[in-house]
């Protein structure tokens, strides 16, 4: 590694505990060197990582991990601690199949105290953390880092409401890093900002302001006062007052790539006793112009070329779903004046980006706030208006109490456009929208449609969104069968699926149930077999007429999708067929009853037996007796 000739001598913290502070901004230079050719390689998550590399190697300069505890929220910005953490040349495998993963995994490395992917649960870990040792009576430190946007969680304010409390008559001891990448709070950073954190961080401060407290109490008017100047004084100059009435000791902000400001303002910290918060500010892509002028475009790219930067393909891809998504949204807003659109900060994501320009009033981004993105659907749907709520399968996990509480009870038309259904590779389980069919058809009062394409997607919204009650409509990421999306708003027929292919009427005849958009390895697999194929659409109402009329003429059922076989549409299926006394016998094909890892979405579906050839196999397997009265007809 003769480009990186100190990064290469780390295999572990503990090796860069020893190095001077010259010695550390040279390993920021290489760690950052080695991030940006790790991720142009591979794809992943870039501008997150190089804005983190110089307080990744201050936390691990600082403190003896893995015994003290470091949690870092969302973990998308991980890539530096891996790197330092002894995984360095396992980089070329990150987020592919059998790899190390994009984000912190206990299984990985003693390294990553904690899992996680979904932002805003690390104050909460962490307090956890700090209160077991105190608990057990260790001595060690627990640390939280998260983002300034996973703040606007109402999860992590409960954490830090939680966590300034005294527990057995003791503030428990801990640290939360605020990594404040927003540049419109750069101007504080600067020399006087960094003196003050030192200052406020130190020993003779805290011992001076615990004395005067102590001397002020015994006159109450004057300690009041003395409180009160002391939050005005650091008010004027930080923004620490909020954090403050939480019970922590709030520093800084500082800035987040000076290693002389961070390490002793983090050694400082560490010797304080209670809940303590230091703020930094770091930025989006440092240390790389392309991403430092556009961290949004190299937030999480495909592999390109650091010298050239991300380029626009020669061939254009295929239409997404998201982009079928958010053309519809504009199509529909601009015929319907009541449509307002909901994202809980993933604009970009949701494909909402047109859309907020061309209706700027009614584009809603609540942060990463799920919950309350539900529940502020339903207040807008009180009062007439029709909410479209773009949100990831797994982010709706999130908002669950509130879509049953807030939405479903009250049988609000709210529309949630479920993006990432099913597998979406690199990012893995914590990212997969493999349990929407099974947590919302439980639900009363609630529809959910699987689109088979694009333009099906597009019909499937219109259709959603002429319904007075609650409907979801699931759609995979990336691109589908590049079935052109119509430009009118037609919408489905309700609750009505289509047989797409026919049996031949000799022998016995198998009928596949496809939801979604696995019709067509469905089909493909049908062709092999000569069996019937429904493109079913409405996972609920299941159109059980159709179902009925297939379980008349065939002799099993073969039920295909992309989402978790327990409770979802094959078992809507077999409850319909019970309901109406039929007895025949059934095949559900889906994700099975485990997390899926991370990797290419087509290897997983192969490995999971749902790509053609899969659906092919299990059929054969289960059904191979039954298909051999037909078998010689076809090959005659």
């Amino acid at each position: 590694m003769k480009s990186y000739p100190l990064l290469s001598t780390i295999e572990a913290p503990a090796d860069l505990r020893g190095l001077s502070r010259t010695e550390l901004k040279q390993l920021a230079g290489e760690l950052r060197a080695h991030v940006l050719a790790s991720v142009s390689a591979t794809g992943g998550h870039l501008s997150s990582n190089l804005g983190t590399v110089e307080l990744t190697i201050a936390l691990h300069h600082v403190f003896e991990t893995p015994r003290d505890r470091l949690v870092w929220d969302v973990g998308h910005q991980t890539y530096p601690h891996k790197i330092l953490t002894g995984r360095r040349d396992r980089m070329p495998s990150l987020r592919q199949l059998g790899g190390i993963s994009g984000f912190p995994r206990r299984a990985e490395s003693e390294y990553d105290t904690f899992g996680t992917a979904h932002s805003s649960t690390s104050i909460s870990a962490v307090l956890g953390m700090a209160l077991a040792a105190q608990i057990k009576g260790e001595s060690r430190h627990a640390v939280a880092i998260i983002g300034d946007g996973a703040m606007t969680a109402g999860m992590a304010f409960e954490a830090l409401n939680n966590a300034g409390m005294p527990h057995a008559g003791k503030v428990p001891d801990l640290l939360v890093v605020l990594n404040d990448n927003d540049m419109s709070i750069s101007p504080p950073v600067g020399a006087l900002n960094k003196y003050l954190a030192r200052l406020m961080s130190g020993r003779f401060y805290g011992a001076a302001r615990e004395g005067a407290k102590t001397v002020l109490k015994n006159a109450p008017p004057l300690f009041e006062l003395a409180r009160r100047f002391e939050e005005h004084a650091k008010g004027m100059v930080v923004p620490g007052t909020i954090f403050e009435e939480f019970g922590f000791n709030y520093v800084g902000p500082i800035d987040g790539h000076d290693l002389d400001a961070l390490i002793p303002t983090l050694e400082n910290l560490r010797d304080k006793p209670g809940a303590q918060f230091l703020h930094v500010v770091t930025k989006k892509g440092y240390g790389y112009k392309l991403a430092e002028a556009d961290p949004v475009k190299y937030h999480g790219p495909t592999p390109f070329n650091p010298a050239e930067g991300i380029k626009k393909p020669v061939t254009p891809p295929k239409t997404t779903f998201t982009q079928v998504f958010g053309q519809w949204l504009c199509d529909m807003a601009a015929k319907d004046p009541r449509l307002v659109g909901i994202t809980p900060a993933m604009r970009e994501g949701s494909g909402m980006v047109e859309f907020e320009k061309r209706f700027p009033g009614r584009y809603f981004d609540v942060g990463i706030a799920e919950q309350h993105a539900v529940t502020f659907a339903a207040g807008l749907a009180c009062e007439g208006l029709k909410p479209v709520v773009a949100i990831y399968s797994t982010f709706l996990q999130r908002g669950y109490d509130q879509l049953i509480h807030d939405v479903a009870i009250q049988n609000l038309p709210v529309v949630f456009a479920l993006d990432r259904a099913g597998i979406v590779g690199a990012d893995g389980a914590t990212h997969a929208g493999a349990y929407d069919i099974a947590y919302l058809r439980c639900i009363p009062n609630c529809s959910l449609i699987a689109p088979a394409d694009e333009n099906e997607c597009r019909q499937a919204l219109t259709a959603a969104f002429e319904q007075n009650h609650p409907v979801a409509v699931r759609y995979p990421r990336g691109a589908g069968a590049g079935a052109a999306a119509q430009n009118d708003l037609t919408a489905l027929p309700w609750g009505k699926g289509e047989l797409r292919r026919e049996a031949g009427r000799g022998g016995r005849r198998i009928a596949i149930l496809a939801f979604g958009t696995l019709l067509y390895p469905a089909l493909a697999a049908a062709e092999k077999l000569d069996a019937s194929v429904a493109n079913m659409r409405f996972v609920k109402p299941l159109d059980t007429e159709l179902l009925l009329q297939l379980a008349g003429s065939h002799d099993a059922l073969v039920t295909v999708e992309e989402g978790c076989v327990q409770g979802g549409a094959g078992s809507a299926v077999l409850e319909a067929l019970q309901a109406a006394g039929v007895m025949l016998p059934v095949l559900t094909l889906g994700l099975p009853d485990e997390f899926i890892e991370h990797g290419d979405p087509a290897k997983l579906l192969a490995m999971l037996g749902l790509d053609a050839m899969g659906i092919e196999q299990s059929i054969l397997k289960r059904f191979g007796a039954k298909l051999e009265v037909v078998r010689p007809a076809i090959n005659g």
